[in-house]
């Protein structure tokens, strides 16, 4: 990507991690300009945010902080990665399911 795409779909990609609100909506704001760098990071946001709710379901059960504890920091630090990664104007998977959700999250123009 160069810098014109990246400079152009920044502020997008930083709001797709604003809540899955943002995520959504940018989805839609997106798809007029259909820039690469805010497709990226919106896939990456989503990918965060469905990980976070479909695992949250089962976390949410055991009603035990040393389990929540753990589940909140691991989804902060994913969600940080991204959302840094986008200020900085970077396309850099995050750790461990980010090539994953590039492809899984395809259908996302």
């Amino acid at each position: 990507m160069d810098q014109q795409t990246i400079n152009a779909g920044k502020t997008k990609a930083i709001w797709a991690y604003a809540t899955i609100l943002g995520t959504i909506i940018v989805i839609f704001m997106n798809r007029e300009s259909h820039n690469p760098f805010t497709r990226f990071h919106l896939r990456q946001a989503f990918g965060i945010f469905i990980l976070f709710y479909l695992v949250g379901i089962p976390v949410s059960s055991f009603d035990n902080w040393l389990i929540s504890g753990p589940f909140f920091l691991f989804f902060f630090v994913l969600w940080a990665y991204g959302f840094v990664n986008a200020l900085q104007g970077v396309a850099r998977p995050i750790p461990l399911l980010g090539v994953a959700f590039q492809r899984w999250f395809s259908f996302i123009e």
